[in-house]
């Protein structure tokens, strides 16, 4: 397996994404410490991860919260001794308004969340990830950080941030031993975006298939990607398979856009 005998921090546990990668990164071997706000969905997803003969570790953590960061590094020490891969999950999507509609508190609501949350996470967990002669840091990111659309600017100026954040890392953090990437999904199959088709055909007067295929004929593979298969380029950079790469931004959209 490509993470036996690992230790896998992952932030922001739900039905989707979250789930898929603590799945994916168990199946190949790792002990997973889920670090979330909601205690019910970390339960849950902890006994999937049991049931594959996993370790898994639930701690409560509002990531923009520096003490509940350092618990959560403190827990790890104490539970597990160490961590070698950190994937930064935990998000705030932003306020949906335009800029000049928007009060900028919202905006930097979003900031608190998206950049500095994730730094304070990834800076508590960091003293674990050096003490090994490769780890890995994934940073959840987005489309929209290429593919701006109105209404999102909150969202998207926070992930484009988050985005230079991820290549300063890597720069200075790989001598010693730390390897930074970023995955980019595109819409993502699931409750939310199967919910938001729905209320965009009532909206438009139109079908739930005829949203979709808007959607998905902008992509070149013609689906909207699911979770699962985005946790797949996840377990790439959290494991010796990427032991090369650093500072990437990886997009996975089924060719929603090309670099």
């Amino acid at each position: 397996m490509l993470l036996e005998g690992k230790v896998a921090i992952v932030s922001g546990l739900g039905p989707g994404m979250g789930r898929d990668i603590s799945l994916a990164l168990a199946r190949e071997g790792a002990d997973i410490v889920m670090a979330a706000r909601r205690e019910d969905r970390m339960a849950a997803v902890a006994e999937e991860v049991e049931g594959l003969g996993r370790r898994a570790v639930c701690v409560r953590t509002d990531i923009s919260s520096r003490v509940d960061c350092d618990r959560l590094a403190e827990t790890v020490r104490r539970e597990l001794g160490t961590a070698h891969i950190l994937v930064n999950n935990a998000f705030h999507d932003g306020n949906y308004k335009s800029f000049e509609d928007s009060d900028l508190d919202e905006w930097k609501a979003t900031f608190d969340v998206n950049l500095w949350g994730t730094l304070q996470l990834t800076k508590a967990v960091l003293p674990l990830l050096k003490e090994h002669e490769e780890s890995h840091i994934v940073m959840i990111n987005t489309m929209s950080v290429h593919l701006v659309e109105p209404n999102f600017g909150a969202y998207a100026a926070s992930k484009g941030a988050l985005a230079t954040a991820t290549r300063t890392l890597a720069r200075e953090l790989g001598r010693d031993g730390v390897r930074v990437n970023g995955i980019h999904p595109g819409y993502i199959w699931g409750s939310s975006v199967e919910w938001y088709l729905n209320h965009l055909a009532e909206q438009n007067g139109t079908s739930f298939e005829e949203e979709y295929a808007k959607v998905a004929d902008q992509t070149c593979l013609g689906y909207i990607v699911p979770s699962s298969e985005i946790a797949g380029a996840v377990l790439f950079f959290s494991s010796s398979l990427s032991r090369a790469v650093t500072g990437q931004s990886l997009p996975v959209n089924g060719g929603h856009y090309l670099q």
